[in-house]
């Protein structure tokens, strides 16, 4: 998403997109990608631990000793990962339209009337993801300051996987608060242009809301 003067005449895309604050630059997808590679994080874990039982329990039949084995803390790793995960796809989930919502209200809505719905939505998508990113940046700095660390064989700092979810948190505020300006600019929203997309056989439906 392009701000600036030439916003305007920049069409939305809904398959790649990022958001620049200053010299920072977030690209969501990317985000996206990470959560995907932690999802595949927890099923190897899930099946070392899989494995592991299999082969006590073939150690059981044949020498009446199951061995024992268990990838320690794996319950706890795998929670851990799929916060992780979850939490990082959210901006980009949002992007392509892939949140429930429920459509009621605006599909046989005016467009003037359907752009202040829009807007307000935004604003309290943007508001409530925001509230969160704050106590939750709240909670991880409290967890670093304090040194809490998680219960388990393998105790781990807790301020790291809280991280993740912030992290998540935040730049689906930014994702918000850049929606909120393109409606405000009369543009579609993006996540209703993707889905528009998809039910058209995926064409780029974005156009502004006259």
């Amino acid at each position: 998403m392009i701000f600036g003067p030439d916003a305007q005449s920049v069409q939305t895309s809904y398959s790649f997109d990022s958001y620049q604050i200053g010299p920072i630059i977030i690209d969501a997808t990317k985000l996206y990608a990470g959560g995907a590679a932690i999802v595949v994080a927890i099923a190897l874990v899930v099946l070392a631990q899989v494995g592991a039982n299999m082969l006590g329990t073939v150690s059981d039949w044949l020498t009446g000793d199951p061995l024992g084995l268990i990838v320690p803390s794996y319950a706890q790793f795998t929670g851990y990962f799929l916060a992780a995960s979850s939490f990082l796809a959210l901006a980009y989930t949002l992007r392509v339209g892939g949140h429930i919502r429920v459509r009621l209200l605006i599909r046989g809505a005016p467009p003037a009337l359907r752009r202040v719905i829009e807007v307000w939505c935004c604003a309290l998508g943007g508001l409530t993801a925001g509230y969160f990113t704050w106590w939750a940046g709240a909670l991880t700095l409290e967890s670093w300051r304090f040194g809490d660390m998680s219960f388990g064989m393998v105790p781990v700092p807790l301020w790291i996987p809280q991280s993740a979810m912030v992290l998540g948190l935040a730049v689906l505020t930014v994702s918000f608060l850049d929606e909120l300006a393109g409606v405000l600019r009369g543009r579609t929203p993006t996540f209703e242009a993707a889905g528009t997309a998809l039910a058209q056989g995926g064409e780029d439906t974005a156009s502004p809301i006259r």
